[in-house]
């Protein structure tokens, strides 16, 4: 349904440049900018979305270690929010399924992100979200040429796009691939956070130690406060075998 004001549209597309990138600054700037979509027009169901969005982003980040629960459940009622403001939304549905995805749930995570693609099958964050849940529900062979697509729909793909592929092509041991994506990621954000713990724990698993420091060096540059207790966070996958060898390579590169 979209909005009729343009100042709060802008806005939507200024925050989506910097929910793109992953570190807490960058969230920061997108939360102001939906917070003021929203007070400009209320009935924008993208801007509850987005804000919706951009809590789980920060939650991904650690930034709400000591409130998740609460920080959850208003991000879970604002994709709900932007869902009956407009159901026919792709984006809604699509992160009524990343909100999900964190509260665990990984069934309703895929029912809702396969509902986003077949509302939109062209839509980039649709597929590369529906990957994302597949992946961290143990289905990462499906997802990965899920999010190949996604990267392909467009020109410049999103950061997202790439950051959840590098993520499953490590999770699924393919390194050369992992590496590759994760370098062409850091090229046009070098202060994405998880493309360089991705690469430092690929780093470390094919045994280029030196390397792996560096990549950690560069994740406590860009986030001093990012520690190894956050991982579960950062990664809500369902196979827990998962979880502890991506946090096992991460303290051998250097992570605390």
């Amino acid at each position: 349904k979209g909005t009729k004001n343009i100042d709060a549209y802008v806005k939507i597309l200024e925050a989506d440049v910097h929910k793109e990138i992953m570190n807490r600054a960058s969230q920061a700037q997108a939360k102001r900018l939906t917070e003021e979509a929203i007070t400009l027009d209320p009935e924008y169901a993208r801007a509850y979305s987005s804000l919706a969005g951009v809590i789980g982003n920060e939650v991904l980040l650690g930034v709400h270690e000591e409130n998740r629960p609460e920080a959850l459940e208003r991000a879970t009622a604002l994709a709900e929010k932007a869902v009956q403001l407009d159901d026919s939304s792709s984006d809604a549905h699509s992160v009524l399924g990343y909100m999900a995805l964190l509260n665990r749930d990984y069934d309703k995570a895929i029912a809702e992100t396969e509902r986003a693609v077949a509302l939109t099958p062209n839509s980039v964050a649709a597929q590369y979200r529906l990957g994302y849940c597949l992946y961290s529900a143990g289905r990462t062979e499906e997802a990965i040429p899920i999010l190949k697509k996604a990267v392909a729909l467009s020109p410049i793909p999103p950061a997202r796009a790439l950051s959840h592929l590098c993520i499953a092509s490590r999770k699924a041991r393919r390194y050369e691939e992992t590496v590759a994506v994760c370098r062409q990621l850091i090229q046009r954000e070098p202060n994405h956070v998880l493309a360089h713990l991705t690469l430092g724990a690929t780093y470390v698993e094919t045994e280029k130690m030196e390397d792996a420091r560096a990549e950690i060096a560069e994740v406590l540059r860009i986030d001093p406060k990012y520690t190894v207790k956050v991982v579960p966070r950062s990664f809500p996958w369902k196979d827990q075998a998962e979880i502890d060898r991506l946090i096992d390579s991460l303290r051998k590169a250097g992570l605390k």
